[in-house]
């Protein structure tokens, strides 16, 4: 141990980075879960369709801040090291002295459990590498939040009174060699690092920043139309039927059914929408999006402003095959069934002949290569 021993650790420097990291934890565990609700709505959640860059700004703060997380989460470890190598043996677990020394020891071990499952998965999330996990990443990630944030607000409240003295107490000197790393070094090492990582992957999603961000596994500014895609037509195994000049979009409803060609929705009025596609990895990217507002064919088929649109792609076998677009966004004019980016006609990647493009939604939901609107009233 005296190979990891450090005059640095202390319990107020252990205090300051927990406060750190607990601000950290609490922004994604908030903008997580408002990103996993409009995904997978509870009865009584409800998401705006105004500002249309609200979405963009609270998912782009959840994947910022988790990534931010991970410098704060490994100082934190270290910082608490030996105490976590020196944890009692099985048999004093039972000789606790109280039922609170119980539950701190065990939300100790569930929260460091619980934070690195978050960060390992949220990084292979980013990446897309899927392969990895061996497992369906959003279920995992979301009720592991909630463990996380449970063990979180159990240690807080069983360390509270620790965290108060250590952070009002003077703070002494420390025995150290004449050269070395501060206690104030440290954590401004730790920040520091934080903010490179920061810098280095947030121009996923703030374009200026696009240039410097090194780490970011997208470019905004690269991709077919100069808009990345996280799926093309060929690997959604659709690029043949999309391109069918046979195809029609299926659009029923209360009164009626009609099956229009792309020519059908060419001729009908035209709306410009400036919107983000903005998805759940932390990239998003503004465009001008051209195309039918969907409130016009919810009206075609007989439905009105509180009429709901399930929209349904040609892609099979996926967990976002179709989406349910709620009448907020329903009867935004702002909500389109596009036809065109940026003035020329969708790339088949980007959903030819038609995709949903709607404000303040996560890109897994902005469905593509569109077969069927059903609209509906709302469950």
């Amino acid at each position: 141990m005296k190979a990891f021993s450090s005059g640095l650790r202390s319990p107020r420097l252990t205090s300051q980075l927990g406060v750190w990291l607990g601000g950290m934890f609490g922004v994604c565990f908030v903008t997580g879960f408002i990103s996993h609700e409009i995904q997978h709505p509870a009865s009584w959640f409800w998401w705006p369709a105004r500002p249309v860059w609200l979405y963009r700004v609270t998912q782009g703060l959840h994947v910022a801040t988790g990534l931010a997380s991970i410098p704060l989460l490994g100082a934190k470890l270290w910082a608490v090291f030996p105490r976590l190598v020196n944890l009692p043996t099985v048999k004093k677990w039972t000789r606790v002295r109280d039922w609170a020394q119980l539950v701190e020891r065990v939300s100790v071990l569930v929260l460091i459990a619980a934070a690195l499952v978050q960060v390992v998965s949220g990084v292979l999330n980013i990446a897309r590498w899927y392969a990895a996990m061996g497992f369906f990443f959003t279920v995992l990630h979301y009720w592991t939040a909630w463990i996380a944030i449970g063990a979180l607000l159990v240690h807080v409240g069983v360390k509270l009174p620790v965290v108060r003295r250590a952070l009002s107490a003077p703070v002494r000197p420390l025995r150290k060699p004449p050269t070395g790393l501060t206690r104030r070094g440290l954590l401004g090492t730790v920040a520091a690092t934080s903010a490179v990582v920061t810098i280095a992957t947030v121009g996923e999603t703030v374009r200026p920043l696009a240039g410097v961000s090194v780490l970011g596994d997208r470019d905004p500014r690269v991709g077919p139309q100069g808009l990345p895609v996280n799926a093309s037509a060929l690997a959604a195994g659709v690029r043949t039927v999309a391109t069918d000049p046979g195809w029609r979009l299926e659009v029923s409803g209360p009164a009626r059914t009609v099956r229009l060609s792309l020519d059908d929705l060419a001729a009908m009025k035209q709306t410009t929408a400036t919107l983000p596609i903005a998805c759940v990895e932390g990239w998003s990217s503004s465009a001008d999006w051209t195309g039918v507002p969907l409130r016009d064919l919810v009206a075609m088929v007989g439905g009105d402003h509180g009429s709901q649109v399930t929209a349904v792609s040609l892609q099979r076998f996926s967990a976002y095959a179709s989406s349910v677009v709620a009448p907020p966004h329903a009867r935004d004019p702002h909500t389109l069934i596009a036809l065109r980016l940026r003035g020329e006609p969708l790339h088949v990647d980007h959903g030819y002949p038609c995709r949903l493009i709607a404000p303040d939604r996560p890109g897994v939901l902005q469905t593509k290569w569109l077969a069927q609107l059903i609209v509906g009233s709302p469950a």
